[in-house]
């Protein structure tokens, strides 16, 4: 069996603040294989955009990764490897790309440096030779008239233009893997749909591994092949895209689907997750999710579940997996209570 590009294991990333330990990332393991494009799903405040953060080592205080975590990219662990040699491996061997481009972007150089600067740190070369292929790129992408917009500001563009940037930028060294990070959140959905048919024709072009970072599970549905859910700072269902979307099994999941709006559904009739997700110093003892779910008993508040199999490609970090009886008597709640 080859070998996985990357292979993460009990990632955990620590804040150290006033108010205690925040426990952003606590014990995540995956892998993404060459070639291959992961969603990675959840809501805002479950540990997505640090899981990134901390695979481009970009951790900073009073953040740090915990002894013991394993990035392991293309044979190389990441976690122990010094600066010099990371700043060599991000850009040209993992890109990643922001969901705001005007914060990616510098406002003071015209797009077309901007690009060009990546190539001549990582490769070197002259710089006419660095602004050409900048322009090469801004083609492939797909911005119009690319040898004008190079010289153009991030200002001057449109938001799609922006984000294309952004993507040309992080694809200019052919890298092995690039992480998207809420590509299209800034976008309208007709931008939204180019950027991620953007997305797989480059892919497919050049052979890209993909982790796309979203809370959007109808991007995921048309977008990836396999699906980590994130809740807690935890994974707590990894599953290949049809089968999580057919035969989802853990109730964050399930409520993460049910709230999906579909063509004809009456607007008060879209369901809800109640309550929020707790703050990551304050994580609950037992299931993180007990609190919000409908299913849970005694069990979920005293013992934290491990990552069950559910079939040969599909785990979840519920206990319904040795108790299935349990999904037969749903109750409200207890965050629904508390709301009420």
């Amino acid at each position: 069996m080859a070998e996985p590009l990357l292979r993460v294991h009990d990632l955990r990333t620590y804040f150290y603040t006033e108010n205690g330990v925040a426990r952003s990332v606590d014990g995540v393991s995956f892998e993404i294989g060459a070639g291959e494009t992961v969603g990675l799903v959840g809501e805002s405040g479950c540990g997505k955009s640090v899981t990134a953060l901390s695979l481009m080592r970009l951790i900073r205080p009073p953040g740090r990764i915990e002894p013991g975590s394993e990035i392991r990219f293309d044979g190389k662990e990441l976690v122990t490897l010094d600066e010099k040699s990371m700043r060599a491996v991000r850009g040209a061997h993992i890109a990643m790309v922001f969901q705001e481009p005007m914060t990616a972007l510098n406002p003071v150089f015209s797009v077309g440096d901007q690009i060009a600067e990546v190539v001549r740190v990582h490769h070197g070369g002259s710089k006419r030779e660095a602004w050409r292929r900048a322009v090469e790129m801004l083609e492939t992408v797909g911005i119009p008239s690319p040898e004008q917009r190079a010289h153009e500001y991030p200002h001057q563009l449109s938001g799609g233009m922006r984000q294309r940037v952004v993507i040309a930028m992080a694809l200019v060294m052919n890298p092995a893997l690039v992480i998207a990070d809420e590509p299209t959140t800034a976008l309208d959905v007709t931008i939204q749909a180019q950027i991620l048919e953007l997305l797989r024709e480059l892919q497919q072009k050049f052979g890209t591994s993909i982790l796309l970072i979203t809370h959007d599970l109808g991007v995921v549905a048309e977008t990836v092949s396999r699906v980590i859910v994130m809740y807690g700072g935890e994974i707590v269902e990894e599953a290949p895209v049809g089968e999580l979307f057919a035969r989802s099994h853990h109730p964050y999941t399930e409520g993460l689907l049910a709230a999906m709006p579909h063509v004809g559904q009456e607007r008060d009739r879209l369901a809800t997750i109640p309550g929020s997700v707790p703050p990551p110093t304050m994580w609950p003892n037992g299931c993180r999710f007990h609190d919000r779910c409908p299913y849970a008993w005694e069990r979920c508040v005293a013992e934290h579940p491990p990552l069950y199999q559910i079939g040969e490609h599909h785990i979840s970090r519920c206990h319904l997996a040795e108790e299935p009886e349990r999904r037969a008597h749903p109750h409200e709640p207890a965050a629904a209570k508390a709301g009420a």
